[in-house]
């Protein structure tokens, strides 16, 4: 059972529908299953999952996202099982960036108080917040700032919020606030939240 029980404040990353349904297809496309290919790759293949990605697409002709997949549960990843949110933001704001996590408490908060169907599904450097698609993500960027991005599409960039270029390169993320201080969560950062919010309606 992935990590992300009832007690946890996250939901399970969409993306593991998707690996699901690779698990589901890898015996009919590779004539193996998953069990079978980790065992292969953990008795010939190389040590590094990059590596090892490589190895299955040069020497199988196992296509990128099968091989990138397959190389990461050889560590015991890339499955719903081994989802831990909390891990990934815990990880996130240690260390140096420890003292960042008052002020993603707060933005999770907020995030929250958009609406009931509001999810949050942390990754190892961003957690991305969702209605129906990614509104905004919080990103420790520095040792003493988070970027909160916003998916506005083509709004124009006023006051403290500033164009990251996302929509001419067709990004989801098309705008940022930079965030040092727990002060600096203001009125201007609530309301792009709820624009971004309303926009995926």
């Amino acid at each position: 059972m992935a990590k992300t029980a009832s007690k946890s404040a996250y939901t399970l990353h969409p993306g593991f529908k998707m690996q699901a349904a690779y698990e589901r297809n890898l015996k009919d496309r590779t004539g193996k299953t998953l069990e079978e290919w980790v065992a292969i790759v953990k008795k010939s293949g190389p040590a590094t999952l990059k590596e090892r990605a490589a190895w299955l697409k040069e020497t199988f002709g196992i296509t990128t996202n099968y091989a990138n997949w397959i190389a990461e549960c050889v560590d015991g990843k890339g499955t719903a099982d081994s989802y831990d949110p909390e891990s990934y933001v815990d990880n996130m704001f240690s260390g140096p960036k420890a003292a960042l996590r008052p002020i993603y408490d707060q933005l999770l908060k907020l995030g929250f108080k958009l609406g009931k169907d509001v999810t949050v599904t942390p990754c190892s450097t961003i957690v991305p917040i969702r209605r129906k698609h990614v509104i905004a993500q919080i990103k420790p960027s520095t040792n003493t700032r988070i970027d909160l991005g916003y998916a506005l599409g083509a709004t124009n960039a006023t006051g403290r919020l500033i164009d990251t270029g996302g929509y001419a390169k067709k990004d989801r993320i098309t705008h940022r606030i930079p965030i040092t201080s727990l002060e600096e969560i203001d009125d201007e950062v609530k309301h792009w939240l709820k624009v971004a919010y309303e926009m995926d309606a």
